[in-house]
């Protein structure tokens, strides 16, 4: 397929419509086979179960060229995997993960002219997502459900770079202790959205949310897991079942044992730790890793020794590596590419 004209290397984070997507409906007990449509349009019931108790979930991946040509899309079946645990969760019947992957690629080979072109910077955002179709006036889970996949054309996260942030340590609570924020329910993310207005109001790039239990402990962002580095260069990232399970950040973590032989600890980490790290990164598909240069604690200045100019080293190198895996310059471990043919 003809690539599209557009400017590619001035593409920014945001929706363009593109010619097909992807739509399957849940009625009577089950799923429909789907079909690719060029229909952009949801009509929906005003009484539909997703408009009264926000009853969704969804996902976010990316496809990329890489530097052979190659269409390639990046671990989808974990994407598969992931959004069958949100959907149980806010019981909602789990779209079949083989179903899941098979429909990304539709979607993908669909609209190859929108892929953008290797070393653009830019790349073909893909986001699933399902939600309550039918009409729910009790508080009950809808009886159907609608799954769809777009896909749309996005710049680099970062212009001209990804430069060190500043961010806030919030007094918002992202999730309650046995809530739903290990899911990606679109719930979290408008429950985030006040807290993230105000941070940018104060000057603030992003949010640090602590455990709402103790406030002791580092929980993530609004919509990215934490990544911290050792002074002596071990890899640590919080663990909570609190925190949304990130598939870069378990993408890093394989890429920081395996790729360039680091120690990793999955663990709690406790606030008090944060100013003795040398290097903090935000880590998620939009931008792999946001690096952070400081931290505000109500007044209170954590200036990681990384500084506020360029990612740390250590952070760096995961970031070039894990970019270089997506791009194929450097060779994937075995399931993490699925080319589209």
């Amino acid at each position: 397929m003809e690539k599209k004209n557009l400017d590619w290397s001035s593409l920014g984070f945001g929706y363009i419509q593109t010619d097909k997507r992807y739509v399957s409906n849940y009625k009577n007990g089950s799923w429909d086979e789907g079909t690719l449509t060029s229909d952009a349009t949801i009509t929906i019931s005003e009484c539909a179960g997703v408009l009264q108790y926000a009853q969704t979930v969804f996902e976010g991946m990316k496809a990329y060229t890489t530097e052979n040509g190659q269409i390639v899309v990046f671990r989808p079946d974990l994407n598969a995997e992931r959004m069958v645990n949100s959907a149980k969760r806010l019981e909602m019947p789990p779209f079949p993960q083989d179903r899941f992957v098979d429909a990304v690629k539709q979607v993908v080979k669909a609209n190859e002219g929108y892929v953008p072109p290797y070393g653009s910077g830019a790349t073909l955002y893909i986001r699933p997502y399902m939600f309550g179709s039918d009409a729910v006036i009790g508080v009950k889970p809808a009886n159907e459900y609608q799954f769809r996949i777009f896909c749309t054309p996005v710049g680099p996260y970062f212009k001209g770079g990804a430069k060190p942030i500043t961010i806030r340590v919030s007094d918002y609570d992202r999730a309650a202790p046995n809530g739903t924020g290990h899911i990606k329910a679109g719930l979290n993310y408008a429950m985030s959205l006040h807290a993230i207005v105000e941070a940018h109001e104060q000057g603030y790039a992003e949010n640090m949310y602590l455990d709402s239990a103790t406030r002791t402990k580092v929980e993530e962002t609004g919509g990215a897991n934490f990544l911290f580095v050792t002074k002596d260069g071990k890899v640590v990232t919080p663990k909570s079942s609190t925190i949304l399970p990130s598939i870069t950040r378990r993408s890093l973590v394989y890429v920081a044992k395996e790729y360039l032989g680091l120690e990793v600890e999955e663990r709690p980490v406790y606030f008090d730790e944060v100013k003795d790290f040398a290097e903090c990164g935000l880590c998620g598909t939009a931008a792999v890793i946001s690096p952070v240069g400081k931290i505000v604690d109500h007044g209170k200045e954590i200036c990681l020794p990384s500084g506020m100019d360029e990612m740390g080293p250590v952070t760096k190198k995961l970031y070039e590596t894990l970019t270089g895996i997506q791009m194929g310059r450097i060779e994937a471990p075995k399931g993490w590419i699925q080319v589209i043919e």
